[in-house]
């Protein structure tokens, strides 16, 4: 019932900027972290960024400076402002949020789908 849906991926030069977007939706009745991960091809998932519900920000070491993850916790949104893209930027960005189910109050992961971001001159 609960889903993640992202938006705002897409192909840029290095130096550009782009943002995303991760909508939740469904039976939520509370949401805890809200964040991002990135996977390239032939490397394990990493964290780039998590916000908790207070919003205090962490960021992995890589984006520190250039990314900005920010959330709105009244329309169960999150998302992330990237600045000075690299190439070694380029991954599958994927949604994620700690929810509750407003259908058995449990919480659990959620994940959405996935953006590509891709950055090559």
């Amino acid at each position: 019932q609960v889903q993640l849906v992202e938006s705002g991926g897409g192909l840029v030069q290095p130096g550009e900027s782009l943002r995303l977007s991760c909508a939740a939706s469904g039976s939520i009745f509370s949401i805890s972290a809200m964040g991002w991960y990135r996977q390239a091809p032939g490397k394990q998932r990493e964290l780039v960024a998590v916000v908790g519900q207070g919003g205090s920000p962490d960021y992995g070491d890589s984006v520190k400076g250039r990314f900005t993850i920010s959330r709105d916790n009244a329309k169960n949104t999150v998302s992330l402002q990237m600045n000075n893209l690299k190439p070694e930027d380029t991954a599958v960005y994927l949604c994620n949020a700690y929810i509750m189910s407003g259908v058995d109050n449990k919480w659990g992961h959620y994940w959405g789908q996935g953006t590509q971001v891709t950055v090559s001159s």
